[in-house]
């Protein structure tokens, strides 16, 4: 099941302002290690869910993987090959709005070189610069 939210108050949203820097959630709240955001932009839910899965799978469901963003704002797109005007496209898929500094993953309860290689796959999985981050 695709991770999105369960209701919301209106169906679609505005694109948004981007700028500025990640004012809450820049520090670790749970985990000894995490995944720290360089660079704004949109996650989608299927970058989020395809990072989960590799973490996951990399630290053979060992410790504990906790995800510190959730995709909650509909992007929406119109059918190709529609003329102009005519409103709105319908909602496509979820994202999560991410600025410069948030913590996006955490995990704990595996060793350093397992932590660090899983979040360096979920890196990859991204689409923006990432940081590694610990609590030493």
């Amino acid at each position: 099941m695709p991770l999105m939210p369960k209701r919301v108050k209106h169906r679609k949203q505005s694109k948004g302002n981007r700028s500025g820097y990640a004012t809450s959630g820049t520090d670790l709240a749970y985990g000894e290690y995490g995944l720290k955001s360089l660079e704004r932009g949109w996650l989608k839910n299927t970058q989020i869910e395809a990072c989960r899965v590799a973490i996951n799978r990399h630290m053979k469901r060992k410790g504990k993987l906790w995800i510190r963003v959730f995709p909650d704002k509909p992007v929406t797109r119109k059918p190709i090959e529609v003329r102009m005007g005519k409103g709105k496209g319908n909602p496509e898929f979820w994202v999560a709005v991410v600025l410069p500094g948030k913590v996006i993953f955490e995990v704990g309860g595996v060793p350093e070189a397992v932590s660090r290689e899983c979040l360096r796959l979920a890196a990859t999985k991204m689409g923006l610069r990432m940081q590694l981050i610990s609590r030493k």
